[in-house]
């Protein structure tokens, strides 16, 4: 098991946080939040647990197309 939130958070998930912070705070409220990372590790978005990943292919084939 690997905690997302609080201070046992996987240093992944710290990062993912600290960068795209979500509607309601830093902290994931449920499963499936999405990140989208580019070839260099910058996070560029961060998605609802309810976002489609169909929702999301226009921005992942943006972030290829640039790379």
């Amino acid at each position: 098991m690997v905690d997302v939130n609080g201070k046992e958070a996987a240093p992944l998930y710290k990062f993912l946080k600290s960068k795209k912070g979500g509607f309601l705070g830093d902290g994931i409220k449920w499963n499936f939040t999405k990140f989208l990372v580019d070839k260099d590790g910058k996070v560029v978005e961060r998605y609802a647990p309810t976002t489609s990943p169909l929702k999301i292919e226009n921005d992942i084939q943006k972030l290829l197309s640039t790379s």
